[in-house]
């Protein structure tokens, strides 16, 4: 699948695969405690909050005036530091995808669970992205990979668990939470994730390609005779929600590589 051309802001449509490859790089020293909404403050806001999904016009704004392409890349603020341009971001839209990113790779840079110019540890800005919206799969997605990124790996797998509950029949979402199942090593809750976006008609083999690597591939048993499957146009419906909920979330100029 050959992602589109990104716009000015620097996102890509339909490549949620993609932001695995920046995601894969993004490890924060150390392992901080879990944080609560105690710490991590009100979701009031004198902008917002947000919904990233959902309200594009009004996040423009935010966007051009403080995620602009030097904070999103990490190479400088746009209103002063890029800790407090990332704040900014964060709190006018908690699930911000593109702005969480940024900000795992803030700590990272900085090597320290709470980066210079930050007012809040970087695990508090996913305490506030699930706290404002429960059923986001993408900020939940990149929660679990900040877990695993801080050896937190039975955390990580219970959010994944969640995402997976709320999943239904997104193939995209199935596929991708069975890619960070395997990093979590755990084999067979990858191979299960494989076998359901396969089913769903969802067409990317990485995820196979990895277990058949790591020889943990195992076909699918057969469907018993007369149960109903997912037809093509049930499948392209399904991979066309999810791809429009995951584009929100492309970076440019990041390729998935396997670790």
């Amino acid at each position: 699948m050959n992602p589109m051309k990104p716009d000015r802001r620097g996102t890509q449509a339909c490549r949620w695969t993609s932001l695995l490859g920046l995601v894969a790089g993004v490890a924060l020293a150390g392992s901080a405690a879990a944080q609560t909404p105690q710490s991590c403050g009100e979701l009031q806001n004198a902008y917002g909050p947000f919904d990233y999904r959902t309200s594009k016009n009004e996040l423009r704004v935010v966007e051009d005036h403080h995620f602009t392409r030097k904070v999103e890349t990490l190479t400088g603020g746009q209103e002063g530091y890029i800790g407090g341009d990332l704040d900014y971001t964060l709190r006018a839209s908690p699930n911000h995808h593109r702005a969480l990113v940024a900000v795992m790779g803030w700590g990272e840079k900085n090597k320290s669970p709470q980066p210079r110019d930050l007012p809040r540890p970087v695990e508090c800005y996913f305490e506030r992205a699930l706290r404002f919206k429960p059923d986001d799969t993408t900020a939940r997605m990149l929660y679990a990979n900040y877990l695993l990124r801080n050896n937190r790996t039975p955390q990580a797998v219970a959010e994944l668990d969640r995402v997976v509950s709320m999943a239904g029949d997104n193939g995209f979402t199935h596929f991708n939470a069975g890619l960070f199942y395997f990093d979590a090593k755990n084999y067979d809750k990858a191979l299960q994730q494989a076998h359901t976006a396969q089913a769903l008609g969802f067409p990317r083999t990485d995820l196979k390609q990895k277990l058949v690597a790591a020889g943990k591939w195992r076909d699918a048993p057969a469907a018993p005779a007369g149960a109903a499957s997912a037809t093509p146009a049930a499948a392209a419906v399904s991979t066309a929600s999810v791809a429009a909920a995951a584009s929100a979330a492309s970076t440019a100029g990041a390729s998935t590589t396997a670790r």
